[in-house]
């Protein structure tokens, strides 16, 4: 839960959109989001249409891989960061951003 309110502080020097999608329908991402007071809009995706989409499915769909995607105000996808660790993800988040040259928050 920390890890989610530090991402939300870290990530707020930036002027971007997050989303967070998950595979759960979003009765439960509600719950989700208002338990743990996110700031990031969280997606339902429980058709798996987007998660097939991006490349994340695995265990033949059962879960979606946490991966990060960076995608620029065009919609290209700039960087995939496949190697999320949730406790430190806001300032890992942040300093990519920053090395992108992701336009900061006025």
């Amino acid at each position: 839960m920390k890890a989610l309110r530090d991402s939300a502080e870290s990530i707020a020097a930036f002027d971007v959109a997050v989303y967070m999608v998950s595979l759960d329908d979003a009765e439960k991402n509600r719950d989700f989001a208002k338990e743990l007071g996110a700031k990031h809009v969280v997606l339902s995706d429980p058709l798996k249409e987007a998660a097939d989409a991006y490349g994340v499915l695995a265990l033949g769909g059962l879960y979606a891989r946490r991966w990060t995607f960076y995608i620029d105000a065009s919609g290209q996808i700039r960087h995939i960061d496949k190697d999320v660790d949730v406790a430190t993800a806001g300032q890992d988040i942040a300093r990519t951003l920053e090395t992108l040259g992701f336009p900061r928050a006025e």
